[in-house]
This record gives structure tokens, sequence and C-alpha cells, in this order.
């Protein structure tokens, strides 16, 4: 099908963001649809593609996303969403069954789930399998593709993996340790999901694809400790961990947060095996052959490794967070917003102040207060939040939309500026902007923290926190202008010495400090 137009839902996740290069490497055009079209900014490919701003909620946006597309590509889940997602889920299937069967798609290939032939599955089990009816049904010939567990660098399988094993030298487990699963590398579902495009026009059925290896929870988990050269792990199956007190482990032990932790595990409840291998009447096994698990895993080791990881799990914003963007100061007249403002004069240069602001976080960590940041974040994990855990891509280098502890990159121009957006659970909403300018004698570095409380809650968390904001916050920007100034080899002045500090708030808002009008 080569020129052919395919349309991808879902190009901002772990799946999308992997296959939209391949598609156009395979001679497709391709157009995606998206909420937040800044989320792509600084993807390799965002140049070569059609975007589409729209909501799969919107019957009407994917109408007109659909049009003169010839392959359509659903690969989006509310996997953690809050309420009801499984309505959610109907929804946005219908309203694609419903344009592509308008449009007149030839083809519209599903990545669904594994999942037993019982009527008691999982919530999320149940709402993909309810999916991929719905596309089945829908008049247009659909490939609903089922995958078990996936292993690639970032997938949340693969994380949840190797945060447990690399983290606990002994494992009290749930009895789903015991069950039987089926991986599939990340490098296999990427090839059937392209070569599905191409399936005749009469078939319009599921099929099961899975790896070469058929293994138990536990096998996993210790087939990762031998790749990742570490001593097995004595693994014991307690009927005591239900699948909430599971998650709630999970949540604490690993970066995946419980939103995300309740449905996976509820999904590893059963058996989760191939069934069929029709797909190989239709589809002719990759000439390597399917990737075996500790491949899989020893590929994946290699991409975290060299720091070469193409998209995560993290790639998707945590539902709950703040989604909208930091509104600009004129619009703050009417809310409450509370400010910290820091301001630097260096010696450093912009390009020496630029690689220190650009590599925090993850390893290189906050520049302040450590502890306070770790007790932050597991204060996090306990409520339910992301945590610290989740680290960063790259060890230097940022793109808009990457997950950077418990914040996420929402606008970045290299050299200038840096806003991060919270993600960890609070009552409110929150942003973090670090910015560097030059000068007649170096840089100047500008560190702004806002808050948007919710409520009262929202007034009494900032209150409470703001006593050690003297601390966190001008440590913070003292000790990004030291290293900025240790990297350059110049001296580092102390923070009274060297440094023209301003700490005051330099907007009529933030002079304010708190704007409130009823």
């Amino acid at each position: 099908m080569t020129g052919a137009l395919a349309l991808v839902t879902g190009s901002t996740g772990y799946v999308g963001g992997r296959l939209v290069p391949r598609l156009l490497e395979a001679g497709y055009r391709v157009r995606v649809i998206v909420r937040s079209p800044q989320k792509l900014t600084d993807v390799p490919w965002a140049g070569d593609v059609e975007i589409v701003q729209g909501d799969l909620q919107d019957a009407d946006a994917v109408a007109a996303a659909s049009v003169d597309v010839n392959v359509i590509y659903y690969l989006v889940h509310s996997l953690a969403a809050q309420g009801d997602f499984e309505q959610l889920e109907i929804t946005a299937a219908t309203n694609i069954a419903t344009a592509a069967s308008a449009a007149g798609v030839s083809r519209i290939v599903y990545l669904g789930g594994l999942h037993p032939d019982t009527p008691k599955l999982s919530r999320h089990l149940r709402s993909r399998a309810a999916v991929g009816r719905i596309l089945l049904d829908s008049g247009v010939p659909t490939a609903a593709l089922q995958a078990g567990v996936i292993i690639g660098s970032g997938s949340a399988s693969f994380e949840m993996i190797r945060h447990l094993t690399d983290v606990l030298p002994y494992m009290p487990a749930p009895r789903w340790v015991r069950n039987k699963v089926q991986p599939i590398a990340i490098r296999d579902v990427l090839y059937y999901l392209i070569a599905a495009a191409g399936l005749p026009a009469s078939v319009n059925r599921t099929f099961d694809i899975g790896g070469p290896d058929v293994l138990r929870y536990g096998q996993m988990m210790n087939g990762y400790a031998v790749e990742a050269g570490l001593a097995q792990r004595p693994i014991a199956a307690l009927p005591v961990l239900t699948p909430w007190l599971a998650s709630q482990w999970v949540n604490l032990v690993t970066p995946i947060p419980r939103r995300l932790a309740v449905p996976i595990i509820e999904s590893l409840q059963y058996d989760c095996v191939v069934r069929e291998r029709d797909i190989d009447d239709y589809i002719p096994r990759p000439a390597e052959g399917l990737i075996g698990y500790r491949r899989a895993v020893r590929l994946a080791l290699a991409k975290v490794r060299d720091a070469d990881v193409e998209t995560t799990w993290q790639n998707a914003s945590v539902h709950g967070a703040p989604s909208d963007p930091l509104p600009s100061d004129p619009d703050w007249s009417g809310h409450t917003v509370y400010t910290d403002l820091k301001e630097r004069e260096t010696t450093a240069s912009v390009g020496q102040l630029w690689s220190v602001i650009e590599g925090i976080g993850g390893r290189n960590g906050w520049y302040s207060f450590p502890l306070a940041w770790a007790l932050r974040g597991w204060l996090d994990k306990l409520f339910g939040g992301v945590g610290l855990r989740r680290g960063r891509r790259h060890a230097d280098r940022l793109h808009t939309g990457d997950a950077l502890d418990f914040w996420r990159v929402e606008q970045l121009e290299r050299g200038r500026s840096l806003r991060l957006r919270a993600e960890m659970r609070m009552p409110g909403r929150a942003w973090l902007e670090l910015e560097t300018a030059p000068t007649s004698t170096g840089a100047r570095y500008r560190q702004r923290a806002v808050f948007f409380p919710q409520g009262l809650a929202g007034r009494l968390y900032w209150y409470g926190i703001l006593p050690f904001h003297g601390v966190i916050f001008t440590g913070m920007a003292n000790r990004i202008i030291a290293e900025a100034e240790r990297r350059g080899g110049e001296h580092v002045a102390t923070p009274d010495a060297g440094a023209a500090v301003t700490d005051q708030p330099s907007t009529e808002q933030e002079r304010a400090f708190v704007t409130a009008t009823g």
C-alpha cells in the first residue's frame, strides 16, 4: 500500500509513537489526530506527517480526520482514566467505526489484548474486547490484533518487571506470578501492525499474536534478572495479596502509578496465551523469526543503557494531572495564584547554564535538599501518584512531552527556557519555569514556581510548604549557578558574594503574591 494514507490514533503513546516512523519508512503517508499537537513538537518525524488536532470523543473531529484515509490504526486506550473509562472507550471506538464507514476507509487495524474465553474478565480486558467488537461490526474490514505483555524499552510491562526485580532481592508476590503469559517483543508487534494493513478485504476478525515463549510471570522476572546480571530472585506466592493490595505494592516499588498498576495487575489474574496462530496463514513471520523473551529483554536493556529509548509508557500524561498549559500572566487576574521567583546573574555562558537546566532531574537531581525531594516523591507514591522513580528518558537532553520525575516537559525552547508541569498529587495545579538569557558579563538565570490552588486545601497546602521554599528554591537557584560556573571553569562565587539576587516578584500579579477576587 505504498503511497496510501494512514490515520494513526495514539501517536503520542508508546506503540503509536514507534509505529508512525516505520509507516513512513514503508512508504505510507501518515496523518495523526492528537488532542495536544504541542506534544509532537520535538519528535523527529513531526515534519513528515499531517497533524490534526482533535479528540476521539468528538465525532465531528474524527470524521474530518478520516477523509481520504485508506487505513486507520486504533491504538488508544483509557487505561488509567478516572471515572467510567469503559464508556470513554466505547464512545471513541464508535466514533472511529462510524467515521471509517462513512469515509470509505479500506482497513482498520486495532491493537487489543490477549484474554481468556471467559465472561469474568477484568474491566480493562472487558473494555478492550468491547472495542474490538465495535470495530469488527463497523462494516470496514478490521484486523483486531490481540497481544499480551509487550516487552521493549519503555513499555509499562517491561518497566514493572525491571523495577520489581531490580529493587527486591526476595519477592512476596500474588498468586498470579504462577499464571502463564506469552510475551511479545515490541519489534514483532510493529511488524504485525504494518503488515496487517495489507490483508485482503475479506479478512475481518481477531488474531492472537505472541512471541515464541510461554512463561509464568515469575519466570519472566527471573529471566530479566539473568539478562541484567542479577541473582535470581526467590518468589513466594501469597494468597493474601489481592489485586488491589498488589497494585499498592507495585505503586510504591516501581515508577508505575497506582491508576496504571491496577488495570495491569487485574489483567494478570488470568493465563494470557495465544490460542490460535491463524495470523501465520496471512502474514509470514519475520525473516529472523519471532523474538524470544530473553532476547527481547536484552534488546530493551541495551536501549536503556544507551539512553536510546524511543518512546515510553510515560509519553502519555497522567490522568488527573492538569492538561491545560500555564495561563499567561494577564489571564491571572481574577484567580488565586501563588508564585516564587528567583533570579541570578552569573559569569557562566548561556550554553553552560543551559546544559545544567536541561540536565536537571533524574540521576542529576534537583540541586537542593535531596531528602526533601525524595520525601515529596514517596508521599506522592503513597497517595497513588507517579513519584520520582520515572526519572528521565535521556541523561542530558529533553523533549516536549517528556516525563521528568514527577514533572512533564510542557514547553521547551532549547537554550532559552524550560517549563515543567507538575504531575504529582496535590490540591491544585503547579508549574516550574527555568530560563536563561545573555548578559554583558555572562548570563541571567530566572526560576519561577507557579501554583494555582484548588479550594481551601490548596491554600493550606501552599502555606504548609512555604517554610521549605526558602531552602529548596533558593538552594536550587544557587547550586544551578554554581554548577554552570564549575562547568565553565570559572571561579564559583558564594551566593552572597558573586551573584546578583532578585527574589522579589517582577509582575503585578507576582507582587500581589496572592491575588484573590472571590
